[in-house]
């Protein structure tokens, strides 16, 4: 008990040197002079004087902590991304949904970019409302081979990725589309931070367009395969990669860490409801 009583004390006298201390600065004094002639206060200074210095000083420690605490998460809390990157083979339509995001038009057609097409924007859609919006930054990543490395340098930072896919010529590029979703959903960027990946299939206003669930049964197993030849390669080969799926078990989207849905898009027509509720879902307005 003496131990007890010996804590209390010190800790009373050391909570008293630092509201002594915190008086003293000039600021704060002018602050408690000005504050002490409005009525309001001055009655909450004379309940102050009621209360037991024990529990007046325990108040001021947890109001001191409390707003330490505070200050400290809002230090360390790092602001959400508002970046969706749009991925896909060359030729899928990227740069047209980056217009239609943008501008509301398909800019006369197919465009093939060999630099990143990226703004910060309100989506077209969402223009002219009254509430509150909040700007997308979208990058629209080119699909040459040579080019993609360049989606190493937006992956970090993203909050959601568009990954588009030409449902009109899917089958001849079959091998060239799971490869690269492959490697998407395998970086360490993705999983570790659970990014949310849409599998948009573009051009479907074409009657021989291929439908989403065709197209994503198909992924499924061309990239089952993929994961038996890659699991061959060395472990220095694929050191910054994760295994994809559930060992054992023939592969599904279902099975990856972070949330794979599919949807539908045709760019030349604005029909791309899709693309942008996957976007305000991961990016907030």
């Amino acid at each position: 008990m003496e131990g007890i009583e010996q804590w209390k004390s010190e800790a009373e006298q050391r909570i008293q040197q630092g509201i002594e201390y915190v008086l003293q600065i000039p600021a704060i004094q002018q602050g408690i002079e000005y504050a002490s002639q409005i009525p309001a206060v001055q009655k909450g200074i004379e309940y102050g004087r009621q209360i037991p210095p024990v529990q007046l000083y325990s108040a001021a420690a947890v109001l001191v902590f409390t707003t330490l605490l505070f200050i400290l998460v809002r230090l360390l809390r790092r602001p959400k991304s508002n970046t969706i990157v749009l991925s896909g083979l060359s030729g899928s339509g990227k740069t047209i949904l980056f217009y239609q995001l943008r501008d509301g038009s398909s800019h006369q057609g197919t465009v093939t970019s060999m630099e990143p097409n990226e703004g910060t924007f309100i989506l077209h859609s969402e223009a002219g409302k009254e509430r509150k919006v909040k700007p997308v930054h979208i990058v629209d990543v080119p699909g040459h081979p040579r080019l993609l490395p360049k989606l190493d340098e937006f992956l970090p930072e993203a909050a959601g990725i568009v990954f588009v896919v030409d449902a009109l010529e899917f089958l001849p590029n079959l091998r060239g589309v799971s490869e690269y979703l492959y490697d998407i959903l395998t970086k360490a960027s993705v999983v570790k931070k659970k990014v949310p990946v849409l599998i948009c299939c573009n051009k479907t206003e074409k009657v021989t367009a291929h439908t989403k669930d065709f197209i994503c049964k198909q992924l499924e197993k061309e990239i089952d395969k993929l994961r038996t030849s890659r699991s061959a390669v060395s472990d220095a080969d694929v050191a910054n990669d994760h295994t994809l799926g559930t060992p054992g078990k023939t592969f599904s989207f279902s099975q990856c860490t972070n949330k794979v849905s599919v949807g539908e898009a045709s760019g030349l027509t604005s029909k791309i409801a899709d693309v942008e509720q996957f976007i305000r879902d991961n990016v907030k307005p």
